[in-house]
C-alpha cells in the first residue's frame, strides 16, 4: 500500500532492523524475540486499506472505525488486545491567523505500534528520527513511542500558544490605539481570534484526562516506570491549557474594551453633532423670526437693524462654540 503506509519497521533493542515483509511473520518474530516491536505509520487509510493491518494485529472494530472516520476528541480507550489513544496536533498559520487541528491515532499492543494520521498537523517523521537516534529510549518499546509522540504534540501546543500570544499583543495594540480607522475590522479580528482559540482548546482540554490516566493510573501495555515521563507531559499540557485560558480571558477583555471605546466614540460624535446643531439652530431661529414679514417689528425701520442682527447671530454662535469647547464637546 504505497502512500498509505508511510513507514514500517521493526526495532530490536532500540535499533531499527530488517523485518519480514509479511505482517504476521514480522509480528510473530517481534514477539518471539521479546525485546523487539513493530512500528507501522499510516496516512489517511481507507477502510479497505486498513482492514489487513487491523486483522493482523487484532484491533478492535470500534477503535478501527474511530481511526478511519476521524473527527474524534482526544481520548484513551483500553481494549482486550490493544490501547487506543487519540491526539489532536495543531498548526498555526501566522499569515492567515488560522489554527488547524489534525488527528493522530495510536494503537499500542503486545510488541506493536500502529499510528494513523489525518491532516497535515501530525507529521511523525521527526519523532521517529529522534527516537532512532536515542536507542536507550526506544528499547522501552511501544511505551517509548507513545511517550515521544505525546510529548512532541504537547510541546508544540506551547509553541502555538506563544505564537498566538504574540499576535494577541499586536491585536491589543490595535484595540487601544488612539485612532482606529476600521473598527468593524478590529471587532471581526477579535471574534476570529476567539474562534481560533476555541479550536485550540478543543484539542488540548479533553487530553488532560487521558494524560492523567497515563501518569497516575494503571494502564495496560504501558510500563509503570514510564509514569514520571507522562506526568511531565501532563504538566506541560496543564501549562498549555493555562496559556489558552489566559488568551481567552484577554480576548474577552479586549473585546469588551473595544466595544466600550466604540460606545465612547459614538457618544463623543453625538455630542459634537448636537453642539453643531445647537450653533446652527440659533441663527436659524433669529433669521426665521425676522423672515416672517410682519409690518411692525423692532429695528425694521432702522439702518443698523440688519448688521445688528448679523452681529447678534455671530456672537451667539461664538459664545456657544466657546462653551462647548470648554466642556470638551468640540
Amino acid at each position: 500500500m504505497p502512500g498509505v503506509i508511510v513507514d514500517c519497521a521493526m526495532y530490536r533493542e532500540g535499533r531499527r532492523s530488517e523485518a519480514p515483509g509479511d505482517l504476521s511473520e514480522a509480528l510473530a518474530l517481534a514477539r518471539s524475540a521479546g525485546d523487539a516491536f513493530l512500528w507501522i505509520g499510516m496516512y489517511e487509510p481507507t477502510e479497505e486499506e486498513f482492514s489487513h493491518v487491523s486483522r493482523e494485529f487484532g484491533l478492535h472494530r470500534l477503535a478501527v472505525e474511530d481511526a478511519l472516520t476521524a473527527h474524534q476528541r482526544p481520548k484513551l480507550e483500553v481494549y482486550d488486545d490493544s490501547l487506543f489513544v487519540v491526539l489532536k496536533p495543531v498548526l498555526y498559520d501566522d499569515d492567515t491567523d488560522v489554527v488547524t487541528a489534525g488527528e493522530l491515532m495510536l494503537f499500542i499492543g503486545n510488541s506493536f505500534v500502529v499510528t494513523v494520521r489525518h491532516g497535515e498537523g501530525a507529521a511523525l517523521a521527526a519523532v521517529r528520527r529522534r527516537l532512532e537516534h536515542e536507542p536507550e529510549v526506544l528499547r522501552h518499546g511501544p511505551t517509548a513511542v507513545l511517550y515521544a509522540v505525546s510529548d512532541a504534540v504537547v510541546d508544540h501546543y506551547i509553541e502555538v500558544a506563544a505564537e498566538l500570544q504574540a499576535d494577541l499583543e499586536e491585536l491589543e495594540a490595535e484595540v487601544f490605539a488612539p485612532q482606529t480607522s476600521d473598527t468593524k475590522n478590529t471587532a471581526a479580528r477579535i471574534y476570529g481570534f476567539k474562534r481560533q482559540v476555541l479550536e485550540f482548546r478543543r484539542a488540548t482540554s479533553p487530553l488532560l484526562q487521558p494524560m492523567d490516566r497515563l501518569a497516575f493510573g494503571n494502564v495496560p501495555f504501558v510500563h509503570d516506570h514510564a509514569r514520571p515521563f507522562f506526568r511531565d507531559v501532563a504538566d506541560h499540557l496543564t501549562k498549555a491549557n493555562e496559556y489558552i485560558e489566559g488568551l481567552d480571558r484577554l480576548l474577552s477583555d479586549a473585546l469588551a474594551a473595544h466595544l466600550a471605546q466604540m460606545g465612547v466614540r459614538q457618544n463623543d460624535d453625538m455630542r459634537k453633532i448636537s453642539a453643531w446643531a445647537a450653533m446652527a439652530a440659533v441663527p436659524t431661529m433669529v433669521a426665521g423670526i425676522y423672515g416672517m414679514n410682519f409690518t411692525h417689528m423692532p429695528e425694521l425701520g432702522e439702518w443698523w437693524g440688519y448688521p445688528a442682527v448679523l452681529v447678534l447671530m455671530v456672537g451667539l454662535c461664538l459664545g456657544l462654540h466657546r462653551m462647548f469647547k470648554r466642556r470638551g464637546w468640540l
